[in-house]
């Protein structure tokens, strides 16, 4: 997620409960969708369609939290 942003990550995951909270729940939900695609484990549709949503809601959460980082680095 984001591998642009490496360092601010690293830096954010140190310093901001909240974001390392969001980042861990994002590749959580990474990983229960490439499951799901790679037919590892079963969902259906809708389940499969839930977590793409809440994991994108996450992964902007994330990078808006990354851009305000960056912003008062600045």
């Amino acid at each position: 997620m984001l591998h642009e942003y490496k360092n601010e990550i690293h830096e954010l995951k140190l310093s901001n409960a909240h974001f390392a909270k969001i980042f861990e729940k994002h590749n959580a939900l990474d990983q229960k969708v490439e499951d799901a695609e790679a037919e590892r484990t079963i969902l259906t549709d809708v389940e499969l369609e839930t977590l793409k949503k809440e994991k994108l809601l996450l992964k902007d959460e994330a990078y808006q939290m990354i851009l305000d980082y960056k912003k008062a680095q600045a």
